[in-house]
Order: C-alpha cells, then sequence, then structure tokens
C-alpha cells in the first residue's frame, strides 16, 4: 500500500474553496484474474467485488503486473502470445504527495507474439519478456506499450531454453542453456548458467555456474537466482559491472533448492521455496544467508507484503494460509482459508493463488468459482467475490493518493 497523501500547506491555503472537496484522498485496489482454462481474463474493483471488465485473450494466461501498476501482461504459453491490458490506475508521486488517476481498464491493440512466452520480468519502467522457443529475450517499454508504439530490442540467449533475462543497469543477465546435452525432439535443453551481457549486447566475461537455473527476483539492487547449488546473487559494480556470488547451501541444509524467489521491497532479502513444505528466508549480507521455515504441508502459493515488510502469507495444500514474520522466521498465525487443494496430479492443475491488496488478501479458489477476501489484521475472510468460470492467476494493482 502506498504512503498516505500529505496535503502542502501553502498549496492547500492557496485554494479558494474547501480543500477538501477540492482534493480528495482515496485508496483504490484493482484485482486481475485469468481464468484457469478459458483464454479469458476479468477486472475487479477490490472493495465493491463489481466487475469492471472484461478482455477476451488468445489463449489462458499467467498474468504479471508491471512495478508502476499501469498494466498487466498476459503472458500465454500455449498461444505463443502476449498481451497487455491498461488497469486504469495511475499514480504519480508529486514529493510530498501522490495524486491517483483512474479510468476504465482496457485490452491493449498491441500483441507482442513469439513462440513459447513464460517469463516476464520487471524493472522499472522496462518489461523483459522470454520466448523459450526462440531463444531470444524482447526488452520493451511500458510507457511505449502506453502510447501505441510498442518498439521491441531483441535480446539474444544463444539457443532455446526455459530461461530468463533481467537487466540490470546497462547489463543483461541471461540464462545460458546446455547446448551438450541429449534431450529428446520436443524437449529444451537444461539450464547450466547465467552470462552478463554488456551495452552492446556483447558477453562481459564467462559463464557463471548454476545449473538448473529457475527463478529470479529484484531486492534493492540485487538480483538473486535459484539454482541447484544456491542462490547466485548479483550485484552492482564499479564502473557499470556486475559482480556475482553464490550462496551456496552447503551441508548444514537438508536436501532441497530454491525454484522460485520473490525480493523484499523495502529490506533487502529474498523469499524462495525450499521444497515443496519449507520456505527459505535469505540474507545475502550475513555469514548464515539460510533461515528455512517448515510449513505443515506442502505450499501451494506464497506473497510478500510490499506495506507490512514483515510479513509472508504462504497458502498451504490444506487450504490453510500462514502468516510468516520473516524477521523471526516464525509462522505467527494460521487459518483455514478453502478446502484441501492437494499438490498431486499435474502442476498446472486448478489450484488457488494470492494476491495482496492493501489491508487485504485476494485469493482465487477454482473449485468455487469466487476469490475469497481475506483481512489482513484478522486473518479472516470479510467477503468473496463471484468470478465466472475457473479463476486463477491473480494480481492486484493500486494504492492511494489524491483525486481531483
Amino acid at each position: 500500500m502506498l504512503p498516505r497523501l500529505t496535503i502542502a500547506g501553502a498549496f492547500a491555503a492557496s485554494l479558494l474553496v474547501n480543500p477538501a472537496s477540492a482534493e480528495e484522498e482515496q485508496q483504490t485496489w484493482r484485482l486481475f484474474i485469468a481464468d484457469h482454462t478459458a483464454p479469458m481474463a476479468r477486472a475487479f474493483d477490490a472493495k465493491t467485488g463489481e466487475q469492471i471488465g472484461e478482455f477476451g485473450l488468445k489463449g489462458y494466461a499467467a498474468l504479471a503486473a508491471s512495478h508502476s501498476g499501469q498494466t498487466v501482461f498476459a503472458v500465454q504459453s500455449e498461444a505463443n502470445a502476449v498481451q497487455v491490458i491498461k488497469t486504469g490506475l495511475t499514480i504519480s508521486d508529486h514529493g510530498e504527495h501522490r495524486d491517483l488517476e483512474t479510468s476504465a481498464p482496457l485490452l491493449l491493440q498491441t500483441a507482442l507474439d513469439g513462440k513459447r512466452p513464460v517469463h516476464a520480468v520487471m524493472h522499472g519502467d522496462d518489461v523483459v519478456l522470454f520466448y523459450d522457443r526462440e531463444g531470444k529475450a524482447k526488452l520493451v517499454s511500458e510507457e511505449d506499450l502506453l502510447e501505441g508504439a510498442a518498439s521491441e530490442t531483441l535480446i539474444d540467449a544463444t539457443a532455446p531454453h526455459h530461461g530468463v533475462a533481467v537487466p540490470m543497469g546497462r547489463n543483461m543477465l541471461v540464462s545460458v542453456p546446455d547446448t551438450d546435452a541429449q534431450t529428446k525432439p520436443d524437449e529444451l535443453p537444461p539450464r547450466l548458467g547465467l552470462r552478463v551481457l554488456g551495452a552492446n549486447g556483447r558477453q562481459v566475461g564467462g559463464i557463471t555456474p548454476c545449473t538448473a537455473l529457475h527463478g529470479e527476483a529484484f531486492s534493492a539492487k540485487l538480483v538473486a537466482f535459484g539454482c541447484e547449488e544456491g542462490v547466485l546473487i548479483a550485484r552492482p559494480g564499479k564502473d557499470e559491472t556486475v559482480q556475482l556470488e553464490m550462496l551456496e547451501y552447503g551441508d548444514k541444509l537438508p536436501k532441497g533448492k530454491v525454484t522460485a524467489l520473490l525480493g523484499g521491497k523495502a529490506m533487502q532479502f529474498f523469499l524462495g521455496n525450499y521444497g515443496e513444505d519449507k520456505i527459505a528466508l535469505i540474507d545475502p549480507d550475513n555469514t548464515e544467508p539460510y533461515r528455512l521455515v517448515d510449513l505443515p504441508t506442502r505450499r501451494i502459493d506464497f506473497a510478500l507484503d510490499p506495506a507490512r515488510v514483515k510479513n509472508a502469507y504462504v497458502l498451504t495444500e490444506d487450504g490453510h494460509l500462514h502468516l510468516v514474520d520473516v524477521l523471526s522466521g516464525q509462522i505467527t498465525m494460521s487459518t483455514r482459508v478453502t478446502e484441501p487443494y492437494s499438490k498431486d496430479g499435474h502442476w498446472r492443475d486448478p489450484r488457488p493463488r494470492l494476491a495482496v491488496a492493501g489491508d487485504q488478501i485476494a485469493i482465487t479458489d477454482p473449485r468455487h468459482s469466487v476469490v475469497r477476501v481475506i483481512d489482513i489484521e484478522t486473518m479472516k475472510e470479510i467477503r468473496t467475490i463471484p468470478v465466472e468460470g475457473l479463476p486463477f492467476s491473480i494480481v492486484a494493482v493500486g494504492g492511494s493518493g489524491a483525486v481531483h
């Protein structure tokens, strides 16, 4: 949740009308939800539950919100397409206060097509889309997309693979496939490491080992990647270079690895999975960088709270939502929010997903075609939002500011 607005005294005094009538502080959150099977995404007002948009897509989608919250990217791997939804929310910073502008959400005409897009990495105004079956990534500007000029910068990833490309300053961090590995005709090669591309697109230095690289996140100026050996940390170095350091799991941790990562916003740390029934709190600057938290059952989804910086939320297959204090590494509260959803079966079976929307957590419940809204303070359900079909992937965008 963004900071509350403080109206500058001098500005307020200069108004000839009542300041409260001229500027009203408002908090608005919108939920964007993709169907598990149907080529459809929908937008809802998080407070009222009213559906405010419906968008026909080319295929079923995973959703990713930009840093600004002005766009949501619908990544459709099977349809070989990425479509962009304008959220209708703009929050602009004016120093001592923020302004909030709202409009109807809409599906932009620009489609960023390519063979099997999977990852959408957000970094400031830039978005990097990785296309597994092409061995290439595309760097696009959110500002350009909103203005209808979708210029693309191609990033060479050497060969098709399930990879990722992440900006760091003027450099690009790109996964490297093992092209010597024996694979079946319809299989992609495994990842063996990471390389750094400079501003001119040329590789800088050698390949840093990171076996089976999967999962990435930003926290402050650091980027983390999950590997078989540990978590690889990228730091900005001198003269716009990149320093890479492997945080090895070592002998003290049980067998497992990190394959999904989230990055802290106000504090520099990372939250990752560790196997299926643990999560890892990762402090890159600590001599003991890993703290594991045991979960009662296997993890379904997890999220960090951008406003309550100590809070992490973990949804497990027994239908419980857990509040984790990232400072103490302890589960401090647990509550039942859905029926059990087993992780046995296909990895893409419809299971709940969660998103933090201000003072609430929104959880899709595809079995009952609803979104369950949980109050963060009490961890209790306060209402449900009916959603047609099988609500699955979900993102929340919003904040507060002055509405003129």
